[in-house]
């Protein structure tokens, strides 16, 4: 077994075929293809599917993967040792970002642009997801880092945390709404929309999350109506007239510019929280260098914590 057919078999399982594996590896397709099979067969048992129009993985190739990474992750962190002595960084960092731009004053392109001019022998990837999908990927090496949304007060195990965002959650119509009444109403139970259509963020979301307790704790269940990954398709939609948006609060003016009229949701008070997230086993030294970049460049909330990863967090507080 050579360490060259474990970094193609685990290219292939993330590029969801060989075609692209070969492409990420700057190889030939048959080359790799050739690789792997040797693989199998010195294992006795086939590790992937191939009969899909998609290349999966079998159950033994599952359960094979995780030893695989972490044997890359360990000649890695071999050649990073070396490096650090002669202060050259390289490798690569995955990271995820929560779908919908939550931070719309993160300056994602620029960070990263200047993380790369200062290492550019460490590559990057960028992706989109929601924060369930992320959360897994964190746990299974997939991701290196992720910016989430909360559904949860605690850390998922074996993740760290650092809070970002933290907001309390409101209830957005437009003007006329029966909702406003009387028009100096400034907050709602959020048993009081048992039966009004809302409109939401997608399952999996660390807001819709916090929103489907939040209903359950007023013993309500949510009438979801409409379902946008952006909080700005979302008061959109409202704006329309098209239900009630729960959303994160907005600056002031800003819901007015949006045709909309917002009221604090209450019993309980839920709060829309968006985190740094990265394995509490630890990230490699190139991960490592784009979290402390992350630390010192990203928001944080009135009364939070910030400075660097001396600062991490298991668990968030209310």
């Amino acid at each position: 077994m050579e360490l060259h057919q474990l970094r193609y078999f685990v290219a292939v399982v993330e590029e969801g075929g060989f075609t692209r594996a070969a492409a990420r590896l700057h190889l030939s397709q048959p080359g790799v293809s050739a690789q792997i099979r040797q693989l199998e067969r010195e294992l006795g048992q086939p590790l992937l599917d191939r009969s899909g129009r998609r290349v999966t993985v079998t159950e033994v190739g599952a359960a094979v993967l995780g030893y695989a990474r972490t044997a890359l992750a360990a000649v890695d962190g071999i050649r990073h040792t070396v490096d650090e002595f002669t202060g050259l960084l390289r490798g690569r960092v995955a990271l995820g970002l929560v779908s919908g731009a939550a931070l719309d004053a993160f300056e994602v392109p620029a960070l990263l642009a200047d993380f790369h001019d200062d290492h550019p022998q460490v590559e990057i990837s960028l992706t989109e997801d929601t924060s369930e999908r992320m959360l897994a990927a964190l746990h299974g090496g997939e991701l290196d880092l992720a910016v989430i949304g909360l559904a949860q007060e605690e850390a998922p195990p074996g993740i760290s945390l650092r809070l970002v965002v933290d907001q309390p959650l409101v209830a957005a119509v437009a003007p006329g709404d029966p909702l406003l009444t009387p028009p100096d109403r400034a907050d709602v139970p959020l048993a009081e929309l048992h039966d009004r259509p809302l409109i939401s963020l997608p399952r999996g979301t660390g807001l819709r999350g916090v929103l489907e307790r939040a209903c359950a704790q007023a013993g309500i269940r949510p009438r979801i109506a409409f379902e946008a990954a952006a909080p700005e398709a979302l008061a959109q939609l409202a704006a329309r007239g098209l239900g009630v948006a729960v959303i994160p609060a907005l600056p002031p003016g800003a819901a007015a510019d949006h045709g909309l009229r917002t009221l604090a949701l209450t019993d309980p008070r839920p709060r829309g929280r968006v985190a740094l997230a990265w394995r509490t086993a630890g990230p490699t030294p190139a991960a490592r260098a784009l979290l402390d970049r992350l630390h010192r460049a990203l928001p944080v909330p009135a009364g939070g914590e910030g400075g660097g990863p001396a600062g991490d967090h298991q668990g968030l507080g209310a």
